[in-house]
């Protein structure tokens, strides 16, 4: 407004009337403003909230800025106000030249609505350039014989405003022989002539000093001056003429430097020096003389530098020809430049996302650019497409702005990232084109459930898994990515016979790997159905299930449990009837087993395992049906025993056994009364067994007693060589020693060399046990002898195995008899108290009646093989089979003639347990001795 009120009140009116009609047109969908130039910086031009319908403080918030398109912006907004203001210095005859009307054009973006709103600014002229001469100082030279009314050109004065602003006139200071005459040509612009008056006489005056002053018509009033000096010359009175008053040429701006494009010719009638012509271009501000070269003698015009229509569309060059005297005429020369399509399209990005989610509607804006081509027509229509067949498309806007949309939604799924080209092609021949590149990342939102590659899954597990065993592996795919992909497992919770799912299985969450938390069996379930759930981390998370079916195989790990016969509870055993009339093929009995198991585990077969009669009878081997072989004969024992076998088919298989008992008879009391006639040794191999186990047990004593009878002679003999030692040495005798020294060498013998064997009829089964030492040093009675076992904790050898025998012990010299303590005549002997071996006749034969006793107590059968538990024995009532468990202790019935006293192990008293037997079951020996 300052400026404004600085202008005269007919300038202010006018610029009132160009705003006005400036804001009618910005109603209208374009703002156009009006501001003189030279105006200081932040100076009023419009007022863009207004015409945008917004208040001041709105426009940063709808992001409404100026776009431009790389030129140095002019203009500013005012966030405060609303209004456009000048950001710096504008000149009008910089940035328009000698143009009649300067025109400034630009956007502005409104990026809330992403609309763009054209604006167009006039750059009125104001006069702050005063006329300029380009030579202050002219020499004319007019010779004496000119005539009057000759004109001479002068220089012309420039002015860089336009308008009133501009030259106006042209004043020549007053002089008798010269006026001033101007002329106008067709561009407006105004010569300055100089004219003759009357004749000169150069005698009278040789130099005329002449002012000319050249005047605009702005307020004030600016002006330049020229200093003139005419000399007056002799007999030249012809000036140069052109064949042309103007020249015209058209020239493309790709003509290389150095062409030429005119020759400008003048002609002068005059002859010899004042004929010859000299041609020169008349220096002015513009760059033209820069631009095209004038060669003075022949006139050709050539380009000395390139032209470039975008930069000027036009150039004018004005000639002078002089001839020799210095006459001169004026002529120009306008070249014209043609465009050609030598620029490309260029992009200016206003606005673009890097990024969009891919569940943006169709239509979403992703970029917002601008595209423009320096060339002009044809060659600056320009078409943008897209280079591929992509879910985008360009919708173009106003001033060549174009927007890229969305035509679908995009899936990450399908593409993660687009890079876009977008190719700008303008209509030029040959056309160009510019290709831009928009790289856009579609982000990931959580639209996918993780998915099992099947519907439902199978598992199978064989029962009696260990508990913590892998069952089965699951995977989902999730196909978003980072934590929407992120795929955790659970099971649905279900009951299972009473008990929750999860007590049977258990699943890791991140894996998917189902584990067994127990043992399965395949009797009590057959099968397991459960649902599998996946969930995504996503926000909201998704999920999907799946089906999932355990199996149960089973295992061969139930023995075939036999319903008929069934056991009696009172411990008689079952009778099974056969007719001495049947036939071959009746059906005695049948035996009627069942398996827990299933399929070929359950397959069951029966077979006789044993018969008392072979060949009499004969078993189903799938039926289990007991049937006669061939028909009954009288010397078929009245009782029949079968053993008969039921297998099943697994892997590996298992079986049980029955005994049956058959009864040949016609009626129950018939068969009670054969069967109470029947001795008790049923089997005649029962008594031809028991006389090889007494042969077996008589010769195993034998051979014990030349072990003895040897070990004793060994005995003598250290003890004899002791005794020499003894009797050599001397200070040894005092010590005190049993009189019955028998007794610690039988002792002795027994400690290290007591055994027990058993045997069977399979000779790879026998085994043969040693214990370990034990140590005699008490004296007990007969009785409890007899309940004792002498032997310690047998251990056991293998067979294959070489025997192996501890080291002899030697005799524990601190059980001892004293002098009155021992039995016999022998206690009134002084005997030898080192223990010696005795050498009077009773003591002798008190050793032969231990070994005697012991051997006659191994012959008892009923006595010693029959007592322990789990041997086969001597008698029937121990069983048909036949088995020898162990060897009796021999030291048990040991005895002192003369004395009611027996030797016994000591040791096992005192630690108040009874030896071991050879099976272990001495309860049910001493239970049956009782029978």
């Amino acid at each position: 407004m300052a400026a404004l009120l600085k202008l005269p009140s007919r300038g202010r009116l006018v610029l009132l009337c160009l705003l006005l009609a400036t804001l009618w047109e910005a109603g209208a969908g374009q703002m156009r403003y009006s501001v003189p130039e030279e105006i200081e910086k932040g100076s009023f031009v419009g007022n863009i909230a207004k015409d945008l319908g917004l208040e001041p403080q709105e426009l940063a918030e709808r992001g409404v800025r100026i776009v431009s398109r790389g030129r140095t912006q002019l203009f500013a907004l005012n966030p405060r106000s609303g209004s456009l203001v000048t950001a710096g210095r504008i000149d009008r005859e910089e940035l328009c030249a000698q143009s009649a009307r300067c025109l400034l054009s630009f956007n502005i973006l409104r990026e809330d609505k992403l609309s763009i709103y054209s604006v167009e600014v006039e750059i009125t002229d104001i006069n702050d350039n005063a006329p300029r001469f380009v030579v202050e100082e002219l020499e004319l030279k007019i010779s004496e014989l000119t005539t009057p009314g000759f004109r001479i050109p002068l220089k012309s004065s420039h002015d860089a405003d336009v308008g009133e602003n501009t030259l106006q006139r042209y004043e020549l200071n007053s002089d008798d022989h010269f006026s001033l005459d101007v002329r106008s040509g067709k561009d407006g612009n105004k010569y300055p002539e100089l004219v003759l008056e009357r004749a000169l006489d150069r005698e009278e005056e040789a130099v005329h000093h002449l002012v000319l002053v050249a005047l605009d018509g702005g307020d004030p009033i600016r002006s330049g001056t020229s200093r003139i000096r005419v000399m007056v010359l002799d007999a030249n009175d012809n000036a140069p003429v052109f064949t042309q008053p103007e020249y015209h040429v058209n020239v493309p701006e790709n003509t290389p430097v150095g062409t030429r494009i005119l020759t400008v010719t003048a002609t002068d009638a005059d002859e010899g020096y004042n004929a010859q012509v000299a041609y020169f271009l008349e220096k002015n501000p513009e760059e033209t003389s820069e631009v095209f070269e004038l060669k003075s003698s022949s006139g050709e015009i050539t380009i000395t530098k390139s032209l470039d229509y975008e930069d000027a569309k036009f150039h004018e060059i004005d000639i002078e020809a002089q001839d020799g005297p210095g006459l001169l005429t004026r002529t120009k020369v306008i070249v014209t430049v043609l465009d050609v399509n030598d620029n490309p399209p260029e992009f200016y990005m206003t606005s673009a996302t890097s990024s969009v989610p891919e569940d943006s509607p169709p239509g979403t804006t992703i970029a917002l650019f601008n595209v423009h081509d320096r060339d002009s027509g044809q060659n600056a229509f320009i078409t943008c497409s897209l280079s591929e067949n992509l879910p985008f498309k360009l919708e173009r806007s106003v001033d060549n702005y174009h927007r890229l949309v969305t035509t679908r939604v995009l899936d990450r799924e399908q593409f993660s990232l687009y890079n876009i080209t977008v190719i700008a092609k303008d209509g030029g021949n040959p056309s160009l084109s510019t290709d831009a590149h928009i790289l856009l990342q579609v982000t990931d939102i959580n639209d996918n459930p993780p998915t099992f590659p099947h519907t439902s899954y199978s598992a199978y597990i064989p029962e009696n898994n260990p508990r913590g065993a892998s069952i089965f592996s699951m995977m989902a795919h999730d196909p978003d990515s980072d934590d929407n992909a992120h795929v955790t497992y659970k099971l649905a919770e279900d009951i299972i016979q009473g008990a929750p799912l999860s007590s049977y299985i258990s699943i890791n969450s991140d894996t998917g790997i189902l584990y067994a938390l127990r043992s399965f069996d395949y009797e009590q379930f057959h099968e397991l159905q459960l649902w599998v759930t996946a969930h995504d981390s996503g926000n909201p998370p998704l999920s999907s299930n799946v089906s999932l079916s355990i199996f149960v195989l089973d295992q061969n790990d139930n023995v075939p449990e036999i319903l008929y016969p069934a056991l009696p509870t009172d411990g008689s055993t079952g009778v099974e009837l056969a007719p001495r009339s049947a036939e071959p093929g009746y059906l005695v009995t049948k035996v009627v087993a069942v398996d827990r198991d299933s399929g070929q585990n359950a397959w069951l077969s029966y077979r006789l395992l044993k018969a008392s009669e072979p060949g009499l009878f004969a078993v189903g081997l799938h039926t289990g049906e007991v049937r006669t072989a061939r028909a009954l004969l009288d010397r078929d024992a009245l009782k029949q025993s079968l053993v008969v076998a039921v297998q099943d088919h697994g892997q590996p298989p298992l079986s049980a056994t029955v005994t049956l008992t058959v009864a040949v008879a016609d009626s129950i009391p018939e068969a009670l009364a054969d069967l109470g006639s029947i001795r008790t040794y049923a089997n005649p191999d029962d008594s031809g067994l028991t006389l090889y186990l007494v042969v077996a047990v008589a010769a195993v004593s034998c051979v014990f007693l030349a072990f003895v009878i040897v070990l004793l002679a060994l005995r003598l003999r250290r003890w004899h060589t002791s005794r020499l030692l003894q009797a050599s040495g001397g200070g040894l005798a005092g010590v005190p020693a049993s009189q019955f020294v028998g007794v610690d060498g039988v002792r002795a013998f027994l400690q290290a060399y007591s055994h027990e064997a058993w045997l069977t009829a399979d000779s790879r089964g026998s085994h043969v046990i040693f214990p370990q030492p034990n140590y005699a040093d008490t004296l007990i009675s007969q009785e409890s002898c007899e309940k004792k076992d002498f032997l310690s904790e047998p251990q056991l050898i293998p067979e294959d195995k070489e025997e192996t025998f501890s080291q002899q012990a030697p005799p524990n010299t601190d059980w001892r008899f004293s002098q009155a303590q021992r039995p016999g005549t022998s206690g009134s002997q002084n005997g030898d108290e080192t223990g010696t071996w005795p050498n009077n006749q009773f003591d002798t034969e008190m050793l032969q009646a231990m070994i005697l006793a012991s051997a006659s107590e191994a012959a008892d059968g009923s006595s010693t093989l029959g007592g322990s538990a789990g041997t086969m024995g001597l008698s029937a009532r121990y069983g048909p089979q036949f088995t020898l468990q162990h060897v009796p202790d021999y030291r048990q019935n040991v005895y002192i003639p003369g004395s009611n006293a027996t030797l016994t192990n000591a040791a096992g008293k005192r630690d108040g347990k009874a030896p071991a037997g050879g099976n272990g079951n001495k309860k049910k020996s001493g239970k049956k001795e009782k029978k």
